[in-house]
């Protein structure tokens, strides 16, 4: 199954998949939940009863985003990919992000990470803007206030693993 950008893909731990790309320019962002992470002969693999899952963007839920600051944008879309949303408990989120967008994103989780995954964004690190385009990540630990501007005529898409919720802000 081709997977096209702003795809969801679950491998179970154990089980034999065969990865390949067909496009000039491809990104794969890969997480391992827990590890270590072996790659083992075919031969080796399991079955630990868990089930991949290969969500085609199409078929992604979206929700209109919710902020509890009045402040907060009603035009981000926020998908729930996986995990527990209780505190401390790691979750994947993508957030779909309006072009011209100008706020922050502000978390306070322990493990913070977001990946371009369309689109390119002007992020303000406290030092210095860097523009990041797919492929490209930010992350923190602890409270921190994440600076980022989308692009005029250009939608941006982030990929979120955090442990904690976050909220977006417009400026």
């Amino acid at each position: 199954m081709w997977l096209p950008t702003g795809s969801f893909w679950t491998q179970p731990a154990g089980e034999a998949h065969v990865t390949a790309a067909n496009g000039q320019h491809n990104v794969a962002y890969i997480e391992i939940n827990s590890g270590p992470y072996l790659v083992q002969p075919t031969e080796q693999a399991y079955d630990n009863s868990e089930r991949p899952v290969n969500v085609h963007p199409s078929n992604i839920v979206w929700l209109d985003s919710c902020s509890k600051d009045e402040n907060g944008p009603s035009d981000i879309q926020i998908a729930y990919l996986w995990g527990d949303t209780a505190k401390g408990s790691l979750r994947g989120t993508m957030l779909k992000i309006p072009a011209g967008f100008e706020g922050v994103i502000r978390s306070n989780a322990d493990q913070f990470r977001a990946v371009v995954i369309e689109g390119e964004l002007d992020y303000n690190n406290q030092q210095d803007l860097k523009t990041l385009g797919a492929g490209s990540y930010f992350g923190s630990a602890g409270d921190f206030v994440h600076e980022i501007s989308a692009r005029p005529g250009q939608a941006l898409t982030l990929y979120i693993r955090s442990d904690d919720t976050f909220d977006i802000l417009a400026d």
